[in-house]
């Protein structure tokens, strides 16, 4: 868990005009979630076996059906889109905005509004579809922003390595402790892949996901940015709480 205390404050201060973009998306996801059948919001939606029947619903509209992508339905061709917008729960919400909020400020401010949006959803897009691929006869259904902002974050590793998190680990008995955003990131990188490669590890968890995402956020800013210099934060380091 991310806690954004001082890290939204520094994120802030280096953006010229604020995370516009970033704020956009998640003002977009906490939006649509309250408006959806799964917020437990909006009576409208009835309660009970009618409530669940139109999450069912929901789900299946928006989000991606590996089996249905890879045969190429016309209805599913746009979910890998559609789907980054889509939580299953406020749990889900919560935590993948409060990542967001995090890294994605810096990041959006190092790349420009423009480019970190389209960055944002052609990564999430190809981790979800690559996650598909994957599992081309599953019949589960896909949501949330989880590989696109594991692209961000993936992209943070290679633009601000030298940034601090402040990182809590369980085993280390939670103390608060700063290391450098590489160690913490990779150490998070690893978790995922190796998650992703045990069978049942966390049903409902799309770890392959994350692991292409990142994969490909990093790999897009070596590519575009390894001509320069590593930027270091402005305010000098990132302060927040991880708990992979």
């Amino acid at each position: 868990m991310i806690d954004w205390r001082g890290a939204a404050l520094d994120a802030w201060r280096g953006a010229r005009n604020g995370p516009t973009v970033t704020y956009g998306i998640i003002a977009c996801c906490v939006l649509l979630f309250a408006v959806s059948p799964v917020s437990g919001l909006n009576p409208g939606y009835g309660a009970g076996d009618t409530l669940l029947a139109a999450q069912s619903a929901y789900f299946q509209r928006w989000g991606v059906i590996p089996a249905d992508l890879t045969r190429g339905e016309p209805h599913a061709l746009f979910t890998p889109l559609t789907a980054l917008f889509v939580h299953g729960s406020w749990l889900h919400l919560l935590g993948n905005m409060l990542f967001l909020y995090v890294f994605g400020a810096m990041a959006e401010e190092r790349m420009g509004p423009a480019a970190y949006g389209l960055f944002y959803l052609g990564v999430g897009a190809l981790a979800l579809t690559g996650y598909a691929v994957a599992h081309a006869d599953s019949a589960q259904t896909l949501v949330g922003a989880s590989g696109a902002i594991s692209g961000v974050l993936g992209a943070f590793l290679y633009l601000f390595p030298r940034s601090r998190v402040t990182s809590l680990f369980p085993f280390l008995f939670f103390l608060p402790l700063r290391f450098p955003a590489w160690i913490v990131l990779i150490f998070w990188f690893v978790l995922q892949w190796l998650a992703a490669r045990s069978a049942g590890a966390g049903p409902g968890v799309a770890y392959l996901a994350h692991v292409i995402g990142f994969a490909l956020g990093f790999l897009y800013a070596w590519a575009r940015y390894r001509g320069g210099d590593t930027v270091k934060p402005p305010a000098a380091a990132i302060e927040g709480e991880s708990q992979p």
